[in-house]
């Protein structure tokens, strides 16, 4: 079987001397849409952000394509076709949206900056006219689709999805995790995704982990772990949109 794309190995990472992760085991195969619940203060985001380089790891190990990127700082990781698109969509509020995109590109040095914009407009048309709008005038749910839009401007391998459907009406939900299907399926795009949103997280991915303070307790098929009676009682009832 060919190495995993991600795979993270015993990772632990601390908060000054308050442990956050206690030794994490987790693998995205190239093409996958991996999923990652848990409740809220679980662990899920400093994993996405540990795997992104800030924090390091304190112990434990991070692989992409095979090279160890565990001591690598943000902005080399970015130059490896790796893209965040960060919990609380942190775009840049004072520019515009096509500003926001090219700084998205910056990473390639914007040689396929007009196709890739075009390919934006057609994931996400209402960026379209919202082209010269400042980001920070922009609804929640368009400012969670300028965020993906910048990341994926990097033309990146591997996109890191941190809560995207966080505080959104049900309807831009939907969109969201549409776009995000459709770049798997067409693109062969390989998302990792961390949500509190595990009916839709779970629905739209290949493969799952759960999250319970800083320890993966239980992995399988998306399917699998919607079937699975303790994953609807701690995070489905009620929370089907």
């Amino acid at each position: 079987m060919s190495e995993p794309l991600l795979a993270v190995r015993g990772v632990k990472t601390y908060y000054g001397n308050i442990i956050a992760l206690k030794g994490v085991d987790l693998d995205v195969n190239e093409g996958e849409i991996v999923a990652l619940i848990g409740a809220n203060g679980a662990g899920k985001s400093t994993l996405m952000m540990t795997v992104f380089g800030k924090p390091q790891a304190r112990e434990g190990q991070i692989l992409y394509r095979g090279q160890d990127i565990t001591r690598m700082e943000t902005h080399e990781i970015a130059r490896l076709q790796i893209a965040q698109s960060p919990e609380g969509r942190r775009i840049f509020p004072r520019m515009t949206v096509y500003e926001n995109l090219q700084m998205g590109a910056a990473v390639t040095g914007g040689q396929h900056f007009a196709s890739d914009l075009e390919r934006m407009f057609t994931l996400f048309p209402r960026l379209k006219e919202r082209m010269g709008q400042r980001g920070g005038t922009l609804s929640g749910g368009e400012q969670q689709m300028l965020a993906i839009a910048r990341a994926l401007m990097s033309r990146p391998r591997l996109l890191l999805l941190d809560e995207p459907s966080l505080g959104l009406a049900p309807l831009i939900v939907k969109q969201i995790f549409g776009a995000i299907g459709e770049l798997n399926k067409d693109e062969g795009l390989t998302v990792f995704l961390v949500e509190q949103n595990a009916y839709h997280a779970l629905k739209l991915a290949h493969r799952g982990y759960v999250m319970v303070n800083g320890v993966i307790t239980m992995s399988g098929t998306g399917r699998e772990l919607l079937a699975k009676e303790e994953i609807r009682a701690a995070y489905l009832e009620g929370g089907r949109q």
